[in-house]
């Protein structure tokens, strides 16, 4: 029961959409309805600016930071459960039972969930991506590297099965989530960090 229960809360923290609250209180819109209509820091940056896409992103960090944390204190330390309550918290950002499943693409809570399961493997799998950020200047290219890499890095770290079975679920998330940016960066469309979005 115990196991149920955190999942539950980690997905109803994941839910929890930062984006689309800050974007009511700060200018009063939809976030969804405004630049790529992404529910995420990067589409914040482009459409509130700096200091709300950072207070977004913090946040949503925090959100799969939390749902781990709770899951392995429910749990007391069933490293599956608390796997389980980290991919849930991922859900709950990609589809909000409470924003009728409209959410984001999941990166900063992913982030936030692999910092705390497999930080060193997650530390050099980001650290290549934010590399390939500041050349590029696509966002959407920097998170399907970093989840592209976490399994890798994560086998290369000899973590436990359950570690590397949630960084290839989240690599399928990621990866779901980003198919409309995949068909834009090969058709060389997609959108640069500090470009506004094309109509």
């Amino acid at each position: 029961m115990s196991v149920l229960i955190a999942i539950v809360l980690s997905y109803m923290l994941g839910s929890i959409m930062f984006s689309l609250i800050i974007g009511k209180m700060v200018r009063g819109v939809d976030i969804r309805k405004h630049g790529s209509g992404n529910a995420g820091a990067t589409n914040t940056l482009r459409v509130l600016g700096l200091v709300p896409a950072i207070l977004v992103f913090a946040l949503d960090i925090s959100k799969g930071i939390a749902s781990v944390l709770i899951g392995d204190w429910l749990t007391e330390g069933n490293l599956w459960a608390t796997v389980a309550c980290g991919l849930a918290a991922i859900v709950g950002h990609n589809w909000p039972v409470f924003f009728k499943f409209r959410g984001g693409k999941g990166i900063a809570t992913t982030i936030g969930v692999v910092a705390i399961l497999s930080f060193i493997p997650a530390a050099c799998a980001g650290a290549i991506a934010i590399g390939s950020i500041f050349v590029t200047r696509y966002v959407s290219l920097g998170s399907l590297i970093f989840t592209a890499l976490m399994p890798i890095s994560a086998l290369i770290f000899q973590e436990p099965i359950e570690i590397i079975t949630a960084m290839l679920v989240i690599l399928v998330f990621a990866f779901y989530r980003h198919r409309s940016n995949i068909v834009r960066l090969i058709r060389g469309e997609e959108n640069k960090l500090g470009q506004k979005s094309r109509p």
